[in-house]
């Protein structure tokens, strides 16, 4: 295998985080003897401090020719504070899925048995916590016409879908669903709004094509409730652009630490990236989790159909959280670097760790477990 990816490190932790998911990248490489050529451009608030601008030409056009762009975080305190700002960061992202029609986020959303303790939700409905979001991207109160009066005191956003839109995701949920245990969840508002009429109508009608996925609808605001009960219930959840943006983020902190989730925004290409933000109080500590982007790199091998390398992520870092080998934000006292996380997942895809483990060698920085 042979792939062009487009790396846009981004702002914050993001350079420090996709660093160590190259690392991994070329260590699967190595493995099994792929070849990824690397393509390092700008996006977010570095870009606008360059170029003046958020996305770049350059960096646009780099991601229309690639097989896949990898992501690490974008965004800045000094944009977040300042709401007369003319170019933000955050535009480029959106230009970015826009242009490379993006309209389906992944994010999957699983617990580990060694930091559920960590989960602001009570353990017992950690166990068997295993379930994807499919947020439409490209729709939606997000992309709709926005009008403000001339006196600027009413606002109004559009929220608008159109069939075709609703269509194409729901069949890639559907499709997942049947990988996985067979259940669909729909969150809409269809008590209220007449496009989440239209998302229901169209899913139900969707369905004769999938009689063997099992369809359920759940109002949002029930839906929210419902990930703090018993997130155990889900598996495949399909919702709008909004509500998604919303409950994935909500979903994101069952596992315990935002660090660890990643995501996948699919379309005409492919993005790939961590959900946590930029983070730059910890940015150059070698402190930042960098598992979500690692994890978003298994997510990249599974859409290359490469499933044995994305396993092979995904034990790596599954062996790492299970003896305790975890960064600060999942263990404040006794943790381990940025890179030394991506060393060790880099040694376990290479085989090389021993079954007698002394935690004083990797403490210290050494790769060699003796």
């Amino acid at each position: 295998m042979e792939k062009q990816l487009t790396v846009i490190s981004g702002d914050g932790i993001g350079p420090e985080v996709t660093r160590e998911a190259i690392k991994v990248l070329n260590a699967i490489a190595h493995k099994f003897e792929h070849h990824f050529h690397y393509h390092h451009v700008l996006m977010g608030a570095c870009a606008i401090e360059k170029t003046g601008v958020a996305l770049p030409e350059d960096s646009l056009d780099s991601a229309l020719k690639s097989d896949a762009v990898l992501l690490g975080a974008i965004g800045d305190p000094r944009f977040d504070n300042d709401p007369t700002a003319k170019v933000r960061p955050e535009q480029g992202l959106l230009q970015l899925r826009k242009s490379l029609n993006l309209f389906a986020n992944i994010r999957p959303v699983k617990t580990y048995s060694s930091i559920r303790h960590l989960s602001p939700i009570r353990t017992p409905q950690l166990h068997d916590v295993d379930f994807v979001i499919y947020r439409e991207l490209t729709g939606g109160i997000y992309f709709g016409e926005k009008r403000l009066s001339e006196d600027g005191t009413t606002a109004t956003d559009l929220c608008s879908y159109q069939k075709y839109e609703i269509e194409r995701i729901a069949r890639m949920a559907f499709a997942a669903a049947r990988q996985r245990r067979k259940k669909l969840t729909l969150v809409d508002k269809a008590n209220v709004l007449e496009t989440s009429r239209l998302w229901r109508k169209t899913v139900r009608d969707l369905h004769e094509d999938y009689p063997d996925v099992e369809l359920n609808f759940l109002y949002v605001d029930n839906a929210s409730m419902q990930l703090i009960l018993n997130p155990a219930q889900f598996d495949v959840i399909l919702t709008e652009n909004m509500f998604g943006d919303i409950l994935s983020d909500e979903a994101s902190v069952i596992s315990g630490s935002l660090g660890l989730l990643p995501s996948a925004s699919v379309g005409e290409k492919a993005l790939f990236e961590p959900i946590h933000g930029s983070y730059p109080q910890a940015a150059n500590k070698d402190i930042a989790n960098p598992l979500g982007s690692i994890l978003s790199v298994a997510m990249m091998l599974d859409h290359f159909d490469a499933h044995e390398e994305a396993a092979a992520v995904r034990n790596a870092v599954e062996w790492t959280l299970a003896n305790g080998f975890v960064t600060r934000d999942i263990d404040s006292m006794n943790y381990y670097g940025t890179s030394t996380i991506g060393d060790l997942v880099v040694d376990i895809i290479n085989n090389e760790m021993p079954q007698h483990i002394n935690k004083r060698n990797v403490a210290l920085g050494h790769t060699t477990i003796i």
